[in-house]
């Protein structure tokens, strides 16, 4: 068994709903069709319906599973109100809201405009809010039990990080939300989890944060100790796991899946790891003798 496998038996998800954000491609689009091939139906929605349409068709065609597409603007209220009830005119019911509906730039934060943080914001926070209130709202209207909402956050939620400043504020007010109603809405029967990914290569996520060459010349997987960048299966296992009812003891959790990466950072001293081989014996003696002179 390699991590590039399913983690759960076949039938995990079987009679599960779940509508995904941003389901149209990368991350969402990866998890999606997993959840499909675990029994799931799912309903998937984007700005453009041309692209979750394609994705409807390629995601039925390999798994064989039932697939709704929606066009959603998460940023406008009607909207998604509109998908929700599409939704439940399709299926009659929703079992799972995966917020993954995402945007992010990299800038040094003098450069951006009042618009260009409303973008990030507006989309990540404000989008998540949205969804999250009708889906809620819904369940918690009609006696819905057994419900749960996960959310697509980052280690930078927790930490901040500079350079990426909007998508940092906004995540972590997703952060705080998850955490937040995981204990407000659990008499209600609906569980909040987030998942923090770190590097996991998507075409489009990856184009606009790392533009051109930018990824080659970085190498970003260098920044994680495991020194490679995540499989979409490894990803897809932990969502399954925690919207499947192998998880109900789980509540105002965020997992990170990162190979270590945040660790990596966040240590002071983790910039030793630049200091070759050969120069620990000087260091060790320099430290010796400065202990000597004291």
């Amino acid at each position: 068994m390699k991590y590039t496998q399913g983690m759960l038996r076949d039938d995990a998800l079987k009679g599960k709903i779940i509508a995904i954000t941003g389901g149209g491609s990368g991350l969402g689009k990866s998890m999606g069709k997993y959840f499909l091939e675990l029994g799931a139906h799912l309903a998937i929605c984007g700005r453009r319906l041309e692209k979750v349409e394609e994705a409807k068709k390629e995601l039925e065609r390999a798994t064989g599973g039932k697939v709704m597409a929606a066009s959603c603007d998460v940023r406008k209220p009607q909207e998604v109100e509109a998908f929700l009830a599409q939704i439940l005119d399709t299926y009659g019911k929703v079992d799972v809201l995966l917020n993954n509906a995402a945007g992010n730039f990299i800038s040094p934060t003098e450069r951006l405009s009042y618009g260009a943080f409303d973008a990030v914001i507006d989309i990540v926070l404000k989008g998540t809010k949205n969804c999250t209130l009708a889906f809620g709202k819904h369940w918690i209207k009609s006696k819905k039990q057994d419900k749960v909402v996960l959310n697509i956050v980052t280690t930078y939620a927790e930490t901040g990080s500079a350079y990426v400043v909007p998508s940092a504020m906004s995540k972590a007010g997703v952060l705080a939300m998850t955490r937040s109603l995981a204990v407000e809405w659990a008499k209600y029967g609906i569980r909040f989890n987030a998942i923090a990914p770190g590097p996991f290569p998507t075409k489009g996520a990856w184009a606009r944060l790392l533009p051109g060459d930018l990824g080659e010349k970085l190498k970003v997987e260098n920044q994680v100790p495991l020194k490679r960048a995540g499989d979409h299966q490894e990803l897809a296992n932990l969502a399954a796991f925690l919207v499947s009812d192998f998880a109900p003891y789980m509540n105002g959790e965020v997992v990170t899946i990162d190979g270590g990466e945040w660790l990596q950072g966040a240590g002071q001293m983790n910039f030793l790891e630049e200091v070759p081989q050969e120069m620990w014996d000087w260091v060790e003696k320099a430290t010796r003798n400065a202990g000597k002179k004291n």
